[in-house]
């Protein structure tokens, strides 16, 4: 086999697809990535077998060839070259591969591609198109509550379901949950009538390949255990789905509040950032008091002492008083833009609803603590 690349080419090809590469896998083939050469392109397979990852890149092909290199060792080197062409050289019946940048050297230690996985990427039964700003929206608004639990594995992802011609992403890890929904150009989607669950290495891959691809259409397919995922017929992804049944989440969206307040989101925000400083390191947590007009957002460490902090709000209600993970508050907050945000809410115990004032295709959940 002989090729010519430019370094840069090659470069950006690796760093999509390096993080699918598991290096802690005791299957010695995975931490490989399978390269094949031919007509004029190059086109890099990597896998852990739960998310794999096909991209395909220019190239000058003199003559075709496969092989499977160490996925770490060849983007050490190549992140090290210079932004010029590489040659890459593997001489019939040799195992050694020669990459020649002008004036440097590196021979590299190859495997055949007869024991890499052999992979699908596809499935034409259901394909549906979503545009790269839907995916990113619904990653960006529901992944911070994915749960970290490795023992609850049907929350460790984000729930995808086609409801009413809307797709709707959800995500929960019992303390709070995040719902957006995004109008769909198809009717139904039959393939997700029932639901997937998307795993979180696999939300992070999604978002890779929507960022790589600005305002494109991603071709989208799925089968009883994968989806896939196809830009340009360049990049392609299948991501093993989570075989669990999702919990009933609707069962935690409260279905009416008593009491709502309107509040400035930036406002609402920097005082949780602040008064988190004297939050107890355990819980985290800060209290917030409500009255007609104004909030306080206040908390006390045991040892070190306490804060609060006040600002106007657009509440009519009698005073009222709970308490929050400022950590889970900060997350929520920081993904609406520079908005009023609402915030409904029961009695100090149950659930409080958060979402945009403007936007209401998204809400967020949050448990309170008992401070």
């Amino acid at each position: 086999m002989l090729i010519k690349i430019s370094v840069h080419e090659l470069k950006e090809t690796l760093t999509k697809i390096l993080s699918v590469v598991d290096k802690k896998n005791t299957r010695l083939i995975l931490n490989f990535i399978q390269i094949q050469a031919s007509g004029n392109k190059i086109e890099m397979t990597a896998t852990d077998l739960e998310v794999s990852a096909k991209v395909t890149a220019n190239c000058i092909v003199e003559k075709p060839g496969t092989f499977c290199v160490n996925a770490k060792n060849i983007f050490d080197i190549v992140k090290e070259l210079p932004e010029k062409e590489l040659t890459i050289e593997l001489p019939e019946g040799s195992n050694n591969l020669k990459l020649t940048c002008g004036s440097i050297n590196f021979t590299l230690l190859i495997y055949t591609s007869e024991e890499f996985p052999h992979l699908q990427f596809g499935t034409n039964a259901n394909e549906f198109k979503l545009n790269t700003f839907q995916i990113l929206e619904m990653i960006n608004k529901t992944s911070h509550a994915i749960s970290n639990d490795e023992t609850r594995l049907f929350l460790s992802g984000i729930y995808l379901q086609e409801i009413d011609g809307k797709l709707r992403a959800v995500a929960t890890d019992g303390f709070r949950l995040a719902l957006v929904e995004t109008e769909l150009s198809n009717n139904k989607i039959e393939a997700l009538i029932n639901g997937i669950i998307i795993p979180k290495k696999g939300v992070a891959e999604l978002k890779k390949i929507a960022e790589a691809y600005p305002d494109h259409q991603i071709g989208i397919s799925v089968d009883e255990s994968f989806i896939y995922l196809n830009a340009n017929n360049t990049y392609l992804l299948a991501i093993r789905l989570i075989a669990k049944e999702y919990l009933k989440y609707q069962a935690i969206i409260p279905k009416k509040t008593n009491n709502h307040a309107d509040i400035d989101k930036n406002s609402f925000l920097n005082a949780v950032r602040r008064i988190k400083i004297m939050a107890n390191e355990r819980s985290n947590g800060v209290k917030l008091i409500m009255k007609e007009g104004e909030m306080t957002v206040a908390a006390n460490h045991p040892s070190l002492g306490d804060a609060f902090e006040k600002f106007p709000i657009n509440y009519s209600g009698k005073e009222f008083e709970i308490g929050f993970n400022a950590k889970f508050l900060m997350d929520i907050l920081s993904i609406f833009g520079d908005e009023d945000i609402r915030m409904e809410f029961n009695n100090e115990l149950s659930p409080a609803v958060i979402r945009s004032t403007k936007n209401q295709n998204y809400l967020c959940i949050v448990m309170p603590l008992k401070l």
